[in-house]
């Protein structure tokens, strides 16, 4: 990859950084993990030391005091080796840590933000249940106010429901798992849906077996239950009522880090196709040297550049602060397409060999499609464009 387009020597540092790490610790064994499903604890290990899960946050909380786009340069160099390991790091920081950063009591982040930002704990997030993705507002799970049962006066919450797709749910490493639900209803009659932080191991949250995946294979996936499940007041997480509210500007956030993921994947197609192109033969030469080949090449360095671009802009409005929700609905969008069309080439450059799951590009076809799906699908993108753009 040429020189970066605007950024500091910082930025520049942080993603080369991350680069090698991917390179050198994470290239050479991811592929067996994947193989067998598994949760990688060295290499989230390693990326614990080097700070990556505090990039966002400051200092004063155990953080890097960096910014929400280094956060996404290093998810981005992750993605060109492997996806599991970048959706990783964007869930338990995006969705588990920036919650409480943005959202909480100054107890609750002394409590929770330095082994947040440590990496010796993660976060999950539960918002999407089965009957309620897309839609949302259609939450099931409940969560009763209540005097605590004890007879000491003090308040709790009683929470029962189930969450469905939640990353880092059940790792050995999971400390919280901050979730929506409904704790009342408001003057109008619609739900009043609240965040309420749930410690792991508390009584009667019950973790289901990891997913069987079409990709993301060595990421924690799992469906969560809630059965009476209570937690002290103080766990509400931002105002009551507001749950759904605080979500949606996560996900605004969250957009652009998984554009930076989605850019990364297309980026890593064509480096692997650049490789092999270069050294199969066939009629005499490389095949790179066709000019069928070529063009292939050609579109997938430009639908990467450009992706690239989508997302730099949306994540540099978000750090002066400028209004950037369609462009981060915009550059998810565009990312998406680009990840999932240069899968398709790459796969279709290897021939037989990208068929097969031992090599790279197989892994990242496999992984492409989900992007189409997660953190708002290509549909609820374009929704959020159309209502931008004032339709």
């Amino acid at each position: 990859m040429g020189p970066s387009f605007a950024l500091s020597p910082e930025h520049e540092a942080l993603r080369d950084g991350v680069a090698q790490f991917a390179r050198e610790r994470v290239a050479p064994v991811i592929a067996d993990y994947y193989t067998a499903g598994e949760f990688p604890y060295p290499l989230v290990a390693g990326m614990a030391e080097l700070g990556l899960f505090g990039l966002p946050f400051p200092t004063e909380h155990g953080g890097m005091g960096g910014d929400y786009f280094a956060l996404c340069l290093a998810i981005e160099q992750l993605s060109r080796v492997d996806s599991s390991l970048a959706v990783t790091l964007q869930a338990a920081v995006g969705l588990g840590a920036t919650p409480i950063y943005r959202f909480g009591t100054p107890e609750q982040k002394v409590q929770w933000l330095p082994e947040l930002c440590s990496g010796r704990m993660l976060g999950a997030f539960g918002l999407t249940e089965p009957d309620a993705g897309t839609d949302a507002g259609a939450t099931r799970t409940t969560g009763q106010f209540r005097r605590d049962s004890s007879g000491t006066g003090s308040a709790e919450w009683v929470i029962n429901g189930t969450k469905a797709f939640i990353t880092n749910a059940g790792t050995d490493l999971t400390g919280l798992i901050t979730v929506t639900a409904v704790t009342g209803r408001k003057n109008d009659g619609t739900p009043e849906i609240s965040a309420l932080i749930v410690p792991a191991g508390t009584p009667g949250l019950s973790i289901a077996p990891s997913y069987s995946k079409v990709g993301w294979c060595c990421s924690d996936t799992r469906e969560v239950s809630l059965h009476d499940v209570v937690v002290p007041a103080a766990n509400l997480l931002g105002e009551r009522g507001h749950g759904y509210s605080q979500f949606l500007q996560i996900l605004d956030s969250g957009r652009i880090a998984i554009a930076a993921l989605a850019t990364g994947l297309a980026q890593g197609c064509l480096d692997e196709s650049l490789r092999y192109t270069r050294q199969r033969e066939a009629f005499g030469g490389p095949i790179a040297n066709f000019q069928a080949v070529k063009f292939m090449l050609a579109d997938m360095a430009t639908r990467t550049h450009t992706a690239r671009l989508a997302y730099y802009d949306a994540a540099s409005r978000q750090l002066t602060g400028a209004p950037f929700r369609q462009q981060a609905a915009m550059a998810k969008l565009h990312a998406a397409d680009a990840a999932v069309r240069n899968a398709r080439d790459a796969t279709q450059l290897h021939g037989g060999y990208g068929f097969m799951n031992e090599t790279p590009v197989a892994r990242m076809w496999r992984d492409a499609k989900i992007l189409e799906i997660g953190e708002g699908t290509n549909e609820v993108q374009r929704m959020v464009i159309a209502r931008e753009l004032g339709l």
